[in-house]
């Protein structure tokens, strides 16, 4: 690990101000990735700056009817505890519950998430598959913009996730299948039923998390485990690595998109 110095902000202001005076800075969230990335050496800033003290950056609410605000310095814990979540979007609670280990879900946060844009990260299909909205302190990002390739967002330099917004579907579900160490997803797929409007949301098989507009039009037509047996799977940006290959993590897709749906149709 290299030196650098660390500063402790007080506000979203403050932290926005320290990243601004140094020459090369870094947000520290929960650590989950930068932290590893220091030790090896593969990251070198300046500046640490740290948000773990920042208040607005917590906090679970809803937003009127149809929306919920979660802080982006939330923790997968607090997801997964909240009965804010549980009662608007039950499904967050299993997807929260299921990252990584205790201590992971302890000291990762949502807003470190999508911000790292892992391409086996849970976080990124719920925010396409739930309408989502990145709030920064400059500017309100739509999901289908902000994910824009491999640990790649549309973050400026020095920009700050302050929390996201999700539409509260008429009902939704979370499944993957899951590295058995790491719990990463190797396919994980969100399905959201907005009244008869499907959206689907596939994270762990492609560069980063995208829309399966395909099984959407399928389950519009009718929201049915079959109706996805016979849709194509297009795997030409499928990753193939040790774990899976392109064609299998295409049949993971179509296996986990019917589970999701199993357990949207309550079968």
């Amino acid at each position: 690990m290299y030196n650098f110095k660390f500063h402790r902000a007080q506000s979203t202001a403050d932290a926005a101000a320290a990243f601004a005076s140094q020459g090369d800075a870094s947000y520290l969230a929960g650590g989950q990735t930068l932290l590893a990335s220091l030790k090896l050496r593969l990251a070198r800033p300046d500046t640490l700056v740290d948000l773990g003290r920042i208040p607005e950056l917590r906090g679970i609410q809803v937003l009127g009817k149809d929306r919920l605000a979660i802080g982006s310095m939330s923790t997968h814990a607090q997801v997964a505890s909240s009965d804010v979540v549980a009662s608007s979007i039950p499904a967050l609670t299993g997807l929260a519950s299921g990252i990584g280990d205790p201590m992971i879900r302890h000291q990762g946060t949502i807003g470190g998430s999508i911000a790292n844009n892992d391409p086996a990260a849970d976080w990124p299909a719920a925010l396409l598959a739930l309408d989502g909205v990145v709030v920064t302190d400059q500017r309100r990002i739509s999901a289908a913009d902000f994910f824009l390739g491999l640990f790649t967002t549309a973050l400026q330099p020095g920009e700050l996730i302050v929390s996201v917004e999700l539409a509260v579907p008429t009902r939704c579900a979370y499944v993957k299948f899951k590295h058995p160490a790491s719990r990463f997803a190797l396919v994980g797929v969100m399905v959201a039923d907005f009244a008869g409007r499907t959206r689907v949301a596939v994270t762990g098989a492609a560069a980063c998390a995208f829309r399966a507009t395909a099984l959407e039009q399928a389950l519009d037509a009718s929201c049915r485990p079959d109706s996805l047996r016979d849709v194509p799977i297009d795997t030409t940006e499928f990753n193939a690595d040790l774990q899976a290959t392109a064609a299998y993590r295409g049949q993971l897709v179509r296996v986990m998109a019917q589970r999701a749906v199993e357990r949207l149709v309550g079968h």
